[in-house]
C-alpha cells in the first residue's frame, strides 16, 4: 500500500528517534520536525487507526509491523540516495537534504538499480 510523503516521514522519524532515543514521544516527534503539537497528534490518532503505530498509556509510540516495515524502507533509501550523492561530490548536509526529497518518489524498481549499482562499484 502506497502512503503520502508526510506519511513516511513520521513513521522514519519515529524509527530513527527510536534507534537515538530508545523510546518515543508525540513530542519528541513534535520537536525533531517542528511541527505543531496538534499536527503531530492528528498523525499519531490516523497511524493508530491504520495500524501503523501503537500509543502505550505513557504516551511511548511503537512502530507495528507494518509501521516498521514502511519506516525502515524509508530509512534504507535515504542512506543508499545520501551515500550516492555524497561520492557524486555532493556535501554531506545537501546530500542528506536532497535524499529526504528523493526517496519518496523512486520506484522500487529505479531504487534496487541505483542499490545494486552501489553495491558493484563500492567494492
Amino acid at each position: 500500500m502506497k502512503i503520502q510523503e508526510s506519511a513516511e516521514n513520521y513513521l522514519e522519524t519515529i524509527y530513527i528517534l527510536r534507534k537515538k532515543m530508545g523510546s518515543v514521544r508525540s513530542i519528541d516527534v513534535v520537536n525533531h520536525l517542528g511541527f505543531s503539537k496538534p499536527s503531530v497528534s492528528n498523525a499519531m490518532k490516523q497511524f493508530r487507526e491504520n495500524g501503523y503505530v501503537t500509543v502505550d498509556e505513557g504516551g511511548f509510540i511503537t512502530l507495528t509491523d507494518l509501521g516498521l516495515e514502511v519506516a525502515e524502507k524509508i530509512y534504507k533509501r535515504h542512506e543508499v540516495l545520501s551515500k550516492v550523492l555524497i561520492s557524486l561530490g555532493v556535501s554531506e548536509a545537501v546530500a542528506k537534504e536532497d535524499a529526504c526529497k528523493i526517496e519518496h518518489y523512486l520506484s522500487d524498481e529505479t531504487f534496487e538499480a541505483i542499490e545494486k549499482h552501489i553495491e558493484k562499484y563500492s567494492k
